[in-house]
């Protein structure tokens, strides 16, 4: 629980991260493997998280992994907090970090996502929103549609369903339940959970790291 909460008082570029350092560097395997050239991040918070994105979308146009301006398109109910803390840190973050406001659980919310990205996006897609089985099951019904053959969708913070990483009683629950159900439905049997992703012996997303089928 202790390591549980430590993660809560992180930062990136002065901007407040709530991610366990293994969650980051295990996404740069994500992203090395997949090569997305987007992100869409559902729950923005603070943005720092908008703003690790871009940068490592970034490194991956400068190692030649993908030659498109890097895309993320971050989803929350209210950016304006997200909106002052990245003009701060970034004050041209509007060029490639578009803050979306709407609810995850609005079945017409990925039109407006859609908006946001080219047609040769290559999308990873994060649900990092409120943890519950509702916005759990939102999420990926609303958004796995981005993610391409060989791509990813993490389902963040599984970690509300296990006892011994529950730093609070009031955190919400939900998030295993809902993956489960959805796995199990035509949909997601297109995807396979990648528990080898989880490298370094502990992350806040237990079985959340999906891949497409290549085929």
């Amino acid at each position: 629980m202790a390591r549980a909460r430590q993660h809560i008082q992180d930062s990136y570029a002065g901007v407040r991260l709530s991610k366990f350092p293994e969650d980051l560097r295990a996404y740069e395997h994500v992203l090395w493997l997949a090569v997305p050239n987007a992100v869409i991040e559902i729950g923005t918070q603070f943005g720092a998280s908008a703003l690790w994105f871009r940068d490592r979308l970034r490194a991956l146009r400068a190692y030649r992994r993908i030659s498109s301006v890097p895309r993320v398109v971050s989803i929350d109910l209210d950016q304006s907090q997200a909106r002052d803390t990245l003009s701060l840190a970034d004050p041209d973050f509007e060029r490639e970090i578009s803050l979306v406001e709407g609810d995850v659980c609005d079945p017409a919310l990925h039109r407006k996502v859609a908006d946001h990205l080219g047609p040769d996006a290559r999308c990873l897609v994060v649900e990092d929103s409120a943890h519950t089985r509702e916005t759990t099951m939102a999420a990926l019904r609303g958004f796995a549609r981005f993610v391409p053959p060989g791509g990813f969708f993490v389902v963040e913070d599984g970690c509300v369903d296990v006892e011994a990483m529950r730093a609070e009683q009031t955190w919400p629950r939900g998030v295993l339940p809902a993956l489960d159900d959805w796995l199990k439905t035509r949909e997601g049997a297109e995807f396979v959970v990648r528990r080898d992703l989880e490298l370094y012996g502990i992350s806040c997303h237990p079985r959340g790291f999906l891949q497409r089928r290549a085929g």
